[in-house]
């Protein structure tokens, strides 16, 4: 099917409203020559049911709540530069732990109540709530306070280089909403309003009182929730939408035959092991790293991923401006793998390998299977709905699992390595309740917390020596760690779109993008 073929129709185009589609394809004497008149429709590849700004991981909220609710700073999310969002200008500093914060002028949510600082305070108080999973990301800040109406002031724990990208982990939503409304449907100040969040299908419309940098470019969006890769690269290959979210690598030549345009961008998403590490003999950091050094990880890249991942050679990708060959690297060697065990004195091992159902992962399954018994490891294979391998295995008290396999991508929130690696050894759930480090070895723990704290107070080569250190500990303790650093391919109708960004994270950031229209 040519591009021709697949270009909609502009009554298609526009969900079927006939005076919707009149106005777009034929806009009226009085309409200003930039309004827009189109949609954009995206074929998102995760789902969720909880798009509460305050508290979300989910990709499919995290990717919309771009476009609905603002932090006083936002990333770019195809460059990660952070620029004001809510924020008048940057940030003034009066010491090296103390600066104020302006709101914009005219800014206000999409109901056009005003924001106030109260707004502002009663967010971040939110996102830093004990057990949060912001809380971490954020536990630079000691206070944070009214000063007048339109300023708040920030009390740090101590010098942070790095306040600007993290500030924008917490999204500034009313300080009278309720959590339930905002799980529900989120009121923001971004440059679109929810229009309506239902289990398969998200809208938006732009939001009239946004006085930002990025106004609204499109009449409506639409998320078609679409988890299924087959279905989403049958709705992709039809025309139903104009993006495509998380190309499956062997549909790519598909997608393009439709008139579809691939973008292939290196970005930090990934499969993990994760390893219970209160649970003989996986106490053992050489016992965990044998089971790394025994998969063959190329061969994953190769055989599962056609070639669009590259194997980690430390736990940021060769890609990433702060990257470093970590001190372990685990190419496949099966010798390796045998004499840290015998080290180790584990023989007859027999494991369960329990992994997420994300059809790519359970996928990389049974290679890691055989992998594993070729060096003398028995191994079973459990694979379960994500939300149960959490909520039934790992998330539990005294949890008996051996060894998980799942996705991760904590870049949804920015790439400092900092943030990246305490998503995953920081001093949260990840540490407590399901790898369990932070207990069986608090000392490691401690150390890698001490370095990654010395490392934000820093910058330039003295910070990057830092961050090298703290690459290496994680590759010596592997309390989880990645095999691969996944390629995120997008697809787009060229056709449709004027100044698509793909992103190298999960979600879709249609920020800068502009539909043609028909």
């Amino acid at each position: 099917m040519v591009a021709q073929q697949r270009a909609r129709t502009c009554l298609a185009g526009l969900l079927g409203s006939v005076a919707l589609a009149l106005g777009a394809c034929s806009p009226g004497p009085d309409t200003p020559a930039d309004t827009p008149s189109t949609e954009i429709r995206m074929g998102a590849a995760y789902e969720t049911t909880n798009y509460d700004p305050s508290s979300t991981s989910s990709a499919l909220a995290l990717g919309t709540n771009w476009h609905v609710v603002e932090g006083l700073y936002e990333l770019r999310m195809d460059t990660y530069e952070p620029y004001p969002a809510l924020a008048a200008g940057r940030p003034q500093w009066s010491s090296d732990t103390a600066f104020t914060v302006t709101l914009r002028e005219g800014a206000a949510f999409s109901d056009g109540t005003p924001v106030t600082s109260a707004d502002v305070v009663s967010s971040f108080e939110r996102a830093m709530a004990d057990g949060n999973v912001y809380q971490p990301m954020l536990s630079f800040i000691e206070a944070i306070e009214q000063v007048d109406d339109t300023t708040v002031s920030f009390t740090l724990t101590g010098p942070f280089t790095l306040a600007e990208e993290r500030l924008a982990v917490a999204k500034i939503v009313p300080a009278e909403a309720s959590r339930d409304e905002m799980t529900a449907m989120p009121l923001g100040t971004g440059p679109y309003k929810y229009e309506d969040i239902g289990d398969t299908r998200v809208t938006a419309v732009p939001n009239e009182h946004y006085t930002g940098t990025y106004p609204a470019q499109a009449e409506r969006l639409v998320w078609d929730v679409i988890k299924d890769d087959t279905a989403r690269t049958t709705a992709a290959n039809s025309g139903t939408i104009d993006v495509m979210e998380a190309v499956p690598a062997d549909s790519v030549d598909m997608v393009t035959e439709a008139g579809m345009e691939t973008a292939e961008v290196h970005g930090f998403n990934l499969p993990f092991m994760l390893f219970n590490t209160k649970k003989e003999p996986f106490t053992d950091p050489r016992v965990r790293q044998a089971f790394l050094y025994a998969v063959d990880t190329s061969m994953l890249v190769n055989n599962n991923m056609d070639g669009k991942a590259e194997a980690a050679t430390s736990f940021l990708p060769e890609t990433h401006p702060n990257y470093n060959r970590a001190v372990n690297v685990f190419d496949h060697d099966p010798d390796r793998a045998r004499q840290l065990l015998d080290e180790a004195g584990v023989s007859d091992l027999n494991v369960t390998l329990l992994t997420t159902d994300h059809p790519w992962v359970k996928d990389l399954g049974p290679q890691i299977q055989n992998d594993l018994q070729a060096i003398g490891i028995e191994v079973s294979l459990q694979t379960e709905a994500s939300a149960s391998v959490y909520a039934n295995h790992l998330d539990v008290e005294d949890a008996t699992f051996d060894v998980a396999l799942a996705p991760g991508d904590p870049s949804v929130f920015g790439n400092d390595p900092a943030l990246l690696m305490n998503w995953w050894y920081g001093d949260n759930v990840w540490t407590k309740k399901r790898t369990f480090w932070q207990e069986s070895d608090p000392a490691s723990y401690q150390r890698l917390q001490d370095i990654l704290t010395a490392a934000t107070q820093l910058d330039g080569p003295e910070q990057q020596e830092k961050w090298n250190e703290a690459l290496d500990v994680v590759s010596e303790e592997v309390p989880l760690y990645p095999l691969f650093h996944r390629t995120m391919i997008t697809a787009y109708d060229p056709d449709a779109l004027d100044g698509f960004a793909p992103i190298g994270t999960t979600g879709l950031w249609a920020l800068t993008t502009t539909p043609t229209g028909s």
